[in-house]
């Protein structure tokens, strides 16, 4: 008669392991996105408050200071006539930086769309 005993062992010491392989992988992409939302959330902001300094020339520097309180990096930003663009970076430990893009400015002499 054979003894077959450690079989359970084993496929449970399988499925565990498969097990802490997959939550391992969900939690680190759950990570990502929940990155890449506030990099895309730092990058409106700091788009808004720099169109809001527009007038008065400081719109990169008040951009930046909207992108750190947010525990964001500005990258870019480029002011062009109206317009400010700004791109953040959000490092996500050793998986990289999570990256987003943002635009905002006057509304004023852009067509409405109707």
């Amino acid at each position: 008669m054979r003894r077959e005993g450690g079989f359970v062992t084993v496929a449970v010491l399988g499925l565990a392991t498969v097990l802490v392989a997959a939550s391992a992988l969900l939690a680190t992409l759950g990570t990502v996105a929940v990155a890449r939302h506030r990099a895309a959330s730092a990058a409106d902001l700091a788009a808004l408050a720099g169109a809001r300094h527009l007038l008065d020339g400081t719109a990169c520097e008040a951009a930046a200071r909207v992108a750190r309180a947010a525990t964001a990096v500005l990258e870019d930003c480029r002011v062009g006539g109206s317009d400010v663009t700004v791109q953040v970076g959000i490092r996500v430990g050793l998986l990289g930086t999570a990256r987003a893009r943002a635009r905002a400015g006057s509304a004023a002499g852009r067509p409405t769309g109707n």
